[in-house]
């Protein structure tokens, strides 16, 4: 079992960044894919960003390519989401998500883990 922690959310003007941290109760942090993902009321959870167990793999969806910048410290056992440029179409509950084996997907129903999510509110 992994236990998946959220923080970092808040509220920001727009063009602003937060960084999102994903810390993870796991032993062997390095055997999972881990992924951001978001998902607004009324909505489809949606990939953000998606990451391979040894960091060596990214994936990010079209909206955020440029701005925002996943990345993972597995002697932390920690994940992060680097967001700049924040848009308020960005503003949605963030979650982490971890998946046995290092392979990425940006497909939510391939996770098994995940954490209760950090609210972000981008302002215009």
């Amino acid at each position: 079992q992994v236990q998946l922690v959220e923080s970092g959310g808040g509220l920001v003007q727009a063009g602003g960044s937060l960084r999102l941290s994903c810390a993870a109760s796991a032993r062997t942090f390095s055997s999972y894919a881990v992924g951001w993902f978001r998902q607004a009321p009324g909505k489809e959870r949606e990939s953000v960003a998606v990451i391979s167990g040894s960091g060596g793999f990214t994936r990010y969806a079209d909206s955020v390519k440029g701005r925002f910048i996943i990345s993972r410290d597995n002697a932390k056992s920690t994940v992060y989401l680097q967001m700049n440029g924040l848009k308020p179409e960005d503003t949605d509950v963030y979650y982490c998500a971890a998946r046995g084996g290092s392979a990425a997907y940006s497909v939510p129903r391939e996770y098994d883990y995940w954490g209760r999510g950090t609210k972000v509110t981008i302002s215009s």
